[in-house]
């Protein structure tokens, strides 16, 4: 039963909860939904509310681990949902409904760039946090598709990008890959997360 067919009540039932119990907290299968994104996005940044020191390489593996290990426990949910999340349906991790959850989450990113010991210039680094909050979701999308035991193939996807990020800090420090940076967060910005 995917997304669209299933009920309240077929939740419900699912879940073991009675019917009377589901409509009084979850008025629609959307609400269920938007209170997933609520609580995985609140405990995400709670646990990020601890500071970690290191520069924005460092900062970002962080809080990509900390993502990762926030939503194991719902892993099964949300590749069920995985058709609602990347559509551009009003229940998809891009639509004006679910903003909070994305900015929330987005806004850690940035900060992590921000608060990073070799923090590049404010737009820059503004850029880039939200660049890899986009590589994180690629990441997860990756994580949720994953059918390698133990999502070992995600495993090694994240050891990849530690072993790319060094090449890329580097590269960050000319003048053309910054303006790369920018540019390429306009576009992405214009195209699925709108002006924010």
């Amino acid at each position: 039963m995917g997304y669209e067919a299933a009920t309240l009540r077929e939740l419900g039932k699912r879940a073991g909860a009675s019917p009377g119990l589901v409509y009084r907290y979850f008025p629609s299968k959307r609400s269920i939904v938007l209170e997933l994104h609520d609580r995985l996005s609140t405990t995400f940044v709670e646990r990020m509310a601890v500071p970690h020191r290191g520069s924005w390489r460092e900062r970002f593996l962080h809080a990509l681990e900390v993502s990762l290990s926030v939503q194991a426990p719902s892993r099964d949910v949300l590749r069920a949902l995985l058709p609602v999340l990347v559509s551009g349906s009003s229940d998809g991790l891009f639509s004006d409904r679910t903003s909070f959850s994305r900015l929330r989450v987005q806004r850690a990113f940035v900060e992590g760039v921000l608060g990073a010991r070799d923090a590049p210039p404010l737009d820059v680094a503004q850029a880039l946090g939200r660049l890899l909050y986009l590589c994180h979701l690629g990441v997860v999308l990756w994580w949720l598709l994953d059918r390698s035991p133990g999502q070992r193939s995600t495993a090694g996807l994240v050891a990849l990008t530690r072993a790319v990020l060094p090449g890329a800090a580097v590269a960050l420090r000319v003048g053309r890959i910054r303006r790369f940076v920018v540019t390429a967060d306009r576009h992405l910005r214009d195209a699925l997360l709108g002006d924010e």
